[in-house]
């Protein structure tokens, strides 16, 4: 069966995420300095050259094509409607620094070429991710999307029920010599007690979702524009 994105009844709007440090993601020192207690990771791929494979890849990235491509089910928990405000979190500058508050804004609904919607800020979603014999449910919300001339992506954070708390971005750039990257940075740890003793299991299991998902974008498939079927049920 073709991994599918289902849509299903509201959750809570207001529901927190299980970290504080919605946002990190953007800061240019992750890496060297992630929020306390968690460990970061940033891998990144070239999957192409020019402004139509930007463009193609992208909108990939933001129809959460590279999550099923990965093997994963999306079902769309609740999404803001366009009337609807949206959160934004706090942005960084270059060098990390906070410079610019969290706010309530408006969501617009854009589609993809094939009329799918593209994902938003405050969208709801659980992942359904492949381990071993079972299928693990996850629960995330997209707490930024950066849709700007040389980058385009999104952030989730983890929601209660998650295994693992912190923040994941997807991320497509292109250089000032053409040259189109997909980017994958994050910070993470156990949510429970019983996964921080597990930690090993969840750090493999992250490197062989994290290696699928920079393969995502690199077949034949993103050449011609077409993915995975979405269903909505």
């Amino acid at each position: 069966m073709e991994p599918q994105r289902r849509r299903s009844g509201d959750q809570p709007a207001g529901e927190p995420t299980t970290y504080a440090a919605v946002g990190a993601t953007q800061a240019a020192d992750l890496l060297a300095y992630p929020p306390a207690g968690f460990r970061p990771i940033e891998r990144r791929v070239r999957i192409g050259h020019g402004a139509e494979r930007f463009e193609a890849a992208s909108l990939a990235v933001l129809s959460w094509q590279v999550q099923l491509r990965s093997g994963m089910t999306v079902d769309v928990e609740s999404r803001p409607d366009a009337e609807q405000t949206g959160y934004r979190p706090v942005g960084f500058d270059e060098e990390g620094a906070a410079v610019e508050p969290a706010a309530l804004e408006r969501s617009e609904v854009e589609y993809g070429p094939d009329g799918s919607e593209l994902l938003v800020a405050g969208e709801t979603v659980r992942l359904g991710i492949p381990f071993l014999l079972w299928r693990v449910g996850a629960r995330a919300r997209v707490v930024y999307v950066i849709d700007e001339p040389s980058i385009r992506g999104f952030a989730y954070g983890t929601l209660a029920g998650h295994p693992e708390s912190g923040e994941e971005a997807f991320l497509v750039e292109q250089q000032e010599d053409g040259s189109v990257w997909f980017v994958v940075r994050a910070f993470s740890r156990g949510a429970t007690r019983f996964y921080r003793l597990v930690g090993p299991v969840l750090r493999i299991t992250q490197w062989v979702y994290t290696r699928r998902y920079l393969r995502a974008l690199l077949g034949p498939n993103e050449e011609t524009g077409t993915g995975k079927d979405v269903v909505r049920a």
